[in-house]
């Protein structure tokens, strides 16, 4: 019954536990159990009873390399289910952090993060308004990329071909600018071209990226993005 497994997925992700693998799986890399147990401050024991419920649900993939296991996210369509959720669940821009960590690391993610595999944050946004207004995106009836858009892509040798049913591109809600960002199979391929190109690098233990000097310079190029925005 659809009740029924509506019923099993929310029981998988009320535990905080399981919802904190979830969270930190967002950053689209592939995580060991061990380093999710010290991530979630649980017992290497109790992690790997929460992920072996995880993975039985279908919510994340496992994977061996030698005598090591790795779990990721087991798709795109589970990255947006959750961050979905963390959206409406995200505290308001205006309420105070817990501590001076908490606003730290408040402020880089809303300055710029990943969103399991395309960027997000202040970053996500300037990228997709500028690519609009650049005329290689539309935004009118959902997000389509226009014919310079994909030639745009060409040029930095990116070649967009499509697998399964990942869409080209799609809108995602950035849960802290409640703008919609470029995500679908553009956005992960963009995302990957930046951080391999250097323009942004990851910082910290969460998902946040900051935009190198490389970067500026790239996307002030390419884009017309104003480095004052990034940072």
């Amino acid at each position: 019954m659809q009740s029924r497994d509506l019923a099993a997925l929310a029981a998988l992700l009320a535990d905080e536990t399981r919802a904190s693998f979830c969270l930190a799986l967002l950053d689209g890399r592939a995580w060991t159990a061990g380093e999710l147990a010290r991530h979630a401050r649980v017992a290497p024991s109790t992690a790997s009873e929460h992920l072996g419920k995880l993975v039985a649900g279908g919510l994340l993939a496992e994977e061996r390399q030698g005598r090591h296991r790795y779990v990721r996210l087991a798709g795109e369509s589970v990255a947006r289910l959750v961050e979905e959720l963390a959206a409406h669940t995200a505290p308001a821009p205006d309420a105070p952090p817990a501590s001076l960590r908490a606003a730290s690391t408040r402020s880089a993610m809303a300055r710029g993060r990943t969103c399991y595999d395309h960027l997000a944050g202040r970053l996500g946004i300037a990228i997709t308004q500028a690519m609009t207004a650049r005329g290689l995106l539309h935004q009118d009836n959902g997000f389509a990329l226009t014919a310079q858009g994909i030639a745009w892509f060409g040029e930095l040798g990116l070649t967009l071909e499509r697998k399964g049913r990942r869409p080209l591109v799609r809108s995602c809600l950035d849960w802290t600018e409640r703008k919609p960002h470029l995500a679908g199979l553009a956005g992960a391929e963009l995302c990957r071209h930046a951080l391999d190109a250097g323009w942004c690098v990851r910082i910290g233990s969460e998902r946040a990226v900051k935009v190198t000097a490389d970067g500026e310079r790239a996307l002030a190029e390419l884009l017309g993005i104003e480095p004052g925005i990034l940072r």
